[in-house]
């Protein structure tokens, strides 16, 4: 009787456990932008995007930080704008262009294991690459990991 007791009570611990340690396990790795060549390769030579005609701020300096998933596949999942600098109505046209993007598995991802990173889309950026990376600064997002 004990030991059906003992067995019964260390299966129902063990389901508990599993029930707690399985949400922990499924989450995607957070990778910054500038590490994402580690797991997955931009095929994209040119990305089609839909820019509106008029609104806010569409012909000055900005950008926007673009977060999605590389799905398996090595397609873009769950692309959402998350930030625009300055204010503008250019956060659709950013979302329309990560959309696009299309990726292979790098050497070191031979299983595709999906990552969630995100993308700064600039737009009409200046030239000078001081002033372009102060520019992009604006969008980059903290929480993703080299």
């Amino acid at each position: 009787m004990k030991s059906t007791s003992r067995l019964l009570l260390q299966g129902l611990l063990l389901a508990l456990a599993l029930g707690f340690v399985t949400p922990v396990l499924a989450q995607v790795r957070k990778i910054d932008q500038q590490d994402l060549y580690r797991y997955w390769i931009l095929l994209n030579t040119q990305v089609k995007m839909d820019v509106p005609n008029s609104g806010l701020n569409l012909d000055k300096p900005g950008c926007a930080a673009v977060t999605y998933t590389v799905g398996s596949d090595g397609v873009p999942m769950n692309v959402q704008v998350v930030k625009v600098a300055p204010k503008s109505d250019l956060g659709p046209a950013a979302r329309s262009a990560v959309s696009n993007f299309r990726y292979g598995p790098s050497l070191t991802n031979r299983i595709g294991e999906p990552v969630a990173t995100y993308y700064v889309v600039p737009f009409n950026a200046p030239k000078d690459p001081v002033q372009r990376q102060q520019l992009l600064d604006q969008c980059k997002l903290p929480g993703y990991a080299p």
